[in-house]
């Protein structure tokens, strides 16, 4: 429905399905960087280091494959959007921020301190790498949820493009 300077107002279907989309594509970027700078690159760990060296590779297969069915699952959301031009951007970043930041706390957290998965780097103090983790992650959180309630319902405005 368009309003008085000819904007038309963003349905809460698709504002909702922007923010899923940015959700789910945050949860599969920062775990695949995840999976690439700290198991793959640096060898800090593995997804499960409580067994075998094999099992380990095993596990960081499971969980790359993981942080792809969500980006991709993500991307085909977006697309869908795009293709209705319903695509809302800042709600959009606002949920990859928030997605890459509730999924990097939860793994900080639960994984790595609660279930002993893994430790950011089998150091002697790692107190240092879970701070910074932890810290880096819910600054994520802190923007996402920034974003996302600046954003507010948002208009459509020239062809598509949402502010």
């Amino acid at each position: 429905m368009a309003d008085k300077s000819g904007n038309h107002k963003v349905s809460g279907i698709y504002l909702r399905r922007s923010l899923w989309s940015g959700l789910l594509f945050g949860i599969g970027l920062i775990a695949f960087i995840d999976e690439t700078v700290f198991h793959q690159l640096l060898h800090w760990h593995h997804f499960y280091d409580k067994s075998t060296l094999e099992i380990g590779l095993v596990s960081d297969g499971l969980f790359h494959a993981f942080s792809w069915f969500s980006t991709i699952g993500a991307l085909f959301m977006l697309a869908d959007l795009k293709r209705r031009e319903a695509w809302h951007v800042k709600r959009w970043w606002g949920g990859v921020l928030l997605g890459a930041g509730v999924f990097q706390l939860y793994d900080g957290i639960i994984q790595h301190k609660l279930m002993l998965l893994h430790q950011i780097r089998y150091v002697d103090n790692v107190f240092y790498y879970d701070m910074i983790w932890n810290i880096f992650a819910l600054a994520m959180i802190g923007i996402g949820t920034a974003i996302i309630s600046a954003a507010g319902k948002g208009t459509i405005r020239q062809k598509g493009r949402f502010q």
